[in-house]
């Protein structure tokens, strides 16, 4: 009795056999192309049409700007400068200010979060304050800041510090409440110290929350920055955007805009790469191995 056996090969071309792995390049690289060509297209759409619905008179350039406009504003803004200064000048105190707001509000963010999520009595203590300041309008405590601190940067980082201070601490809070309560009770049964099980097990489990609150969360801080500006400063791109809607400049508004813009994907990059190099112990989710090699 003779047994056939049938040897399955992988697909030939030119000759050298395609392996799982070129495939899945492949596959990437050409939903990559897809993606950018889709973000272009889009641009090209929405930009094409404000340009000839303005050119065509459709809509009113003198309350929409136009894209040509705030291409031609951006360059003067850039070569110019503004009366406050230097645009780059602007630009970097803004910066400084969202900067310093977003290192403020995150790091006393996972401070609090952590200890209230750890403390059922701190947590109901002080719960109830919290949800109140939080409650209060933004803008009212950047009134507040600039008549207690004047119009010089604190008030703008405290401002920024505020709005981060609750999207990280909230996050942080719900991420040490979702910690394994099994691994918590092996480690105190292991003899491991308070801090220890903070520092090895809750704060590395709750880190997929933190992480994620941060992507937002500089956002907010540039939010917090710029309305500060508005509400009192000497210079900063929020008094640029004040300055060109005063003088009905929506180009202007709209250059400057743009440049927050850039900031904010520059800085949601760079949190990105901090995100994959703090979680590289976390086993990639479904999404991220279907598009990783």
């Amino acid at each position: 009795m003779s047994t056939t056996s049938t040897v399955s090969t992988a697909p030939v071309k030119d000759g050298s056999p395609i392996s799982a792995a070129a495939a899945a390049r492949s596959a990437v690289r050409r939903r990559t192309a897809l993606v950018w060509a889709g973000r272009i297209g889009l641009a090209v759409f929405v930009l094409g049409g404000w340009q000839a619905f303005t050119a065509w008179g459709i809509v009113d350039k003198f309350f929409f700007g136009q894209p040509s406009g705030i291409a031609q504003r951006l360059v003067d803004l850039f070569r110019q400068g503004t009366e406050f200064g230097s645009f780059y000048a602007n630009i970097w105190t803004t910066i400084q200010e969202a900067l310093a707001g977003f290192a403020l509000g995150a790091v006393t963010g996972v401070v609090f979060g952590v200890a209230l999520g750890q403390s059922r009595f701190l947590a109901d203590v002080l719960g109830p304050y919290i949800k109140m300041v939080n409650a209060i309008p933004r803008i009212v405590l950047g009134s507040i800041f600039i008549v207690a601190f004047g119009i010089g940067v604190l008030p703008k980082i405290l401002l920024a510090a505020v709005l981060v201070f609750f999207i990280v601490f909230f996050n942080a809070f719900q991420g040490v409440r979702e910690v394994d309560r099994n691994i918590l009770a092996n480690t105190k049964v292991l003899g491991a110290s308070q801090w220890q099980i903070i520092r090895h097990v809750t704060v590395p489990s709750a880190l997929t929350w933190i992480i994620a609150s941060l992507h937002s969360a500089f956002g907010f801080a540039i939010v917090g920055a710029l309305v500060g500006e508005v509400l009192g400063a000497q210079s900063g791109l929020g008094l640029v955007i004040k300055t060109a809607q005063n003088n009905f400049d929506p180009n202007g508004v709209f250059a400057t805009m743009l440049v927050i813009s850039v900031i904010v994907l520059g800085a949601e990059w760079l949190i990105g790469k901090l995100e994959h190099r703090l979680l590289s112990w976390r086993p990639p989710a479904p999404s991220e191995a279907a598009n990783t090699i």
